[in-house]
């Protein structure tokens, strides 16, 4: 950790222009992480832009200089440097055709253990709960100052990667950092009310579809559910309307992995995987499926239906 970063901060001394890359379908640690180094970067005097596959929900309106963020690949046009956060890989960042033949130095900033080391500088450390951990400690290798909107950034990141501090990436060391950060001004209030408080009533009818349709096939450890176009529609719900379903089906005592399927805007079927047991790997199994992610939260997006999904997971466990 201590050299790479000591790396990464001296090759920006050195240069201008910057790309800030979050991962499509953004979450709370991707633009945490993004936005406090692009604030890093903007107070030494760099040139920054900011890029995600996707439109940011409304939801992290709250974050400082969350407008920066834009869908428009110009943004990597003109940049020495680009830095992608929160991405295993290049694909699931949503800028492996853009980056195929482009000259910047790549940064890779991330937390998952299944990261291919696509950086010309890879900060990688898949023992720490999220990104925005591995953030916040690159700035204290580089005694970077980190300002109450950094704060806010970082912690937003802590708090809903490890799910309000209740599930297993839940580490003495993402403790710590989380007290250090609202020590220097992290703002829990505006954080637990712009994301945990933000379930209206239509909402959580849509939940209780899914919940309906929690099922476990006998002889196996996987309890299961899914979402379909349909049902996003009639309650006019979007992807990030039912952020946090997964998370809540590991709460579960009578199945050792919960799995969570939703067809996409595409016709695909996106899969999350959630466990809480010491010797189970979900981040295999998703692996398996194309996907990959954490040993005890993962996910996959493939072609198909959620029936042929749902058997072709049964058959591979």
């Amino acid at each position: 950790m201590h050299t790479t970063a000591k790396q990464i901060h001296k090759h920006i001394q050195g240069a201008n222009a910057f790309a800030l890359v979050s991962h499509q379908n953004p979450d709370g640690d991707t633009l945490g992480s993004a936005l406090a180094f692009a604030e890093y970067l903007t107070s030494m005097g760099k040139s920054v832009k900011m890029y995600c596959l996707s439109p940011v929900p409304d939801k992290f309106n709250f974050l400082h200089n969350i407008e920066m963020v834009s869908t428009d690949p110009n943004v990597f046009k003109d940049v020495d440097t680009i830095t992608v956060v929160d991405c295993g890989d290049l694909r699931y960042a949503g800028v492996a055709e853009l980056l195929k033949d482009h000259s910047a130095t790549i940064i890779n900033i991330d937390h998952h253990a299944t990261n291919e080391k696509y950086g010309h500088f890879n900060l990688v450390m898949d023992k720490w709960a999220s990104a925005t951990e591995v953030v916040y400690n690159f700035f204290k290798v580089n005694n970077i100052r980190i300002t109450p909107t950094m704060a806010t950034a970082l912690l937003t990141g802590l708090i809903t990667d490890t799910e309000n501090f209740t599930n297993g990436a839940t580490s003495y060391t993402a403790l710590t950092a989380a007290g250090e950060l609202l020590r220097l001004g992290g703002n829990w209030t505006i954080i637990n009310r712009s994301l945990m408080q933000n379930k209206s009533i239509h909402l959580l009818k849509l939940w209780g579809i899914v919940l309906s349709r929690l099922n476990k096939k006998p002889d196996t450890d996987i309890a299961y559910t899914y979402l379909t176009n349909k049902d996003l529609a009639e309650h006019g719900a979007n992807d990030a309307d039912v952020e946090g379903i997964s998370n809540f089906l590991n709460k579960l005592n009578d199945a050792t992995i919960s799995l969570f399927m939703k067809e996409t805007e595409d016709g695909k079927i996106k899969g999350s995987f959630r466990t809480t047991q010491e010797d189970v790997d979900v981040a295999a199994l998703a692996k398996k499926m194309g996907g990959g992610g954490h040993k005890k939260a993962a996910g996959f997006t493939v072609e198909g239906t959620i029936e042929s999904t749902l058997n072709t997971i049964l058959t591979l466990r």
